[in-house]
């Protein structure tokens, strides 16, 4: 769309979607892997293996990012929801909810307020000066067209004024897509160790996983739905557990699972128990090595209000980077709380009034105003 890899005619883009057809192997085995002093964080990238198309995407981003004059202000913004495979040959997956809406519209902003904008998406999820039209539940594409083939006039003002808006901002803005919570992890990484200055701002709106399968656990084939058609790909100690009584518990069977390596277990009753592990929290290698002299900006959602503010303070006291952004599910278009460190500032709830649209046109200029206050704090050290 906005970068030259999505025009017709150009570079083919990355598409993150499509199941990398790798052999699921067991780490186990590998000598090189995971010795006993090596981080959590450092054996997640030793054993998951890094995106076919990773080197095209960070040359994109290496790119982008040295044509941008020093003196600019630069915004890695993540937006959409990662995916958890449970096959290698991926047919089902664990998604984490989210459309979008808050990164495609944040992104307008930061845009309109001089800033270059590095947008990680899901990939199909919405995009800025796109998302008004591909997410709509009454208009599909087609319906934007009278039969013959001509933009209707009721479309036509609103999609002219967005398309000179993304005409205007084109080079200053990079998509790059993401589906599952490996190619995130290694997409942010790889870019946030380009982006280690006080003028770079991280934006982290992504709904990223909080458990996923590790790659060694991965089976190669669709998880079948009887024991009928199992494979040797799957848990030799599936057999023995789907023999056993309905009643058999899910603590039993998970231990199953896991001792033989795989990531789940059908059992006799037709019931999936599946085995996750947690995925290790990166936030605080980004704020501590990867891009330890930008400013980091983390979203916590919550269903629960008792809990919000706690949860915010906590992951500050936790990474310790420089502000939490919280919202509820169910008021997240309407409300959200900033929380930081300040010592003049620790809570500051930002609400939509009835002359704003969204509620990004509020959230961003206070984000940005904290940018510069951050940065000018930097520079007096």
């Amino acid at each position: 769309m906005i970068s030259p890899s999505h025009r017709f005619g150009s570079e083919s883009p990355i598409h993150t979607s499509v199941t990398e057809y790798h052999t699921a192997i067991d780490h186990g085995s590998d000598k090189n892997v995971v010795n006993a002093d090596t981080l959590i964080e450092d054996e997640y990238f030793r054993t998951n293996p890094k995106p076919e198309y990773l080197d095209k995407l960070v040359g994109k981003a290496e790119k982008f990012l040295k044509n941008i004059p020093k003196t600019c202000k630069i915004v890695l913004l993540t937006s959409g929801g990662t995916t958890v495979p449970l096959e290698n040959n991926t047919v089902r997956f664990i998604d984490n909810f989210s459309a979008g809406t808050r990164g495609a519209s944040s992104a307008e902003q930061f845009l309109a307020n001089g800033y270059y904008v590095i947008f990680l998406h899901r990939e199909f999820s919405l995009t800025p000066f796109n998302r008004q039209f591909t997410h709509s539940a009454t208009t599909q594409f087609l319906d934007y067209f009278n039969e013959h083939g001509e933009l209707k006039q009721d479309f036509k003002a609103k999609i002219l004024e967005e398309k000179k808006l993304q005409l205007k901002y084109q080079k200053q803005l990079l998509l790059l897509p993401f589906t599952t919570v490996n190619q995130y992890l290694w997409s942010l990484r790889s870019i946030a160790l380009l982006m280690n200055n006080k003028n770079c701002l991280f934006y982290l709106a992504a709904a990223v996983s909080d458990f996923y399968v590790p790659y060694s656990k991965l089976p190669q084939h669709k998880i079948q739905s009887s024991n009928e058609y199992k494979k040797s790909d799957y848990s030799k100690e599936s057999k023995s557990a789907s023999s056993s009584s309905s009643s058999s518990s899910s603590s039993s069977s998970s231990s199953s699972s896991s001792s033989s390596g795989s990531s789940s277990n059908v059992l006799s009753s037709g019931k999936l128990i599946l085995d996750l592990d947690p995925v290790p929290k990166f936030l605080r290698r980004l704020v501590q090595s990867w891009a330890k002299s930008s400013m980091i900006i983390s979203f916590k959602l919550e269903t629960d209000s008792s809990i919000l503010i706690k949860k915010a303070k906590q992951a500050l006291k936790n990474y310790n980077h420089q502000l939490v952004i919280g919202n509820l599910l169910q008021t997240r278009n309407k409300e959200v709380v900033f929380v930081s460190e300040d010592a003049n500032i620790k809570e500051q709830w930002v609400k939509l009034t009835a002359d704003v649209t969204c509620i990004e046109a509020l959230i961003i200029p206070e984000a940005i105003k904290r940018h510069q206050e951050w940065i000018a704090t930097q520079e007096s050290k």
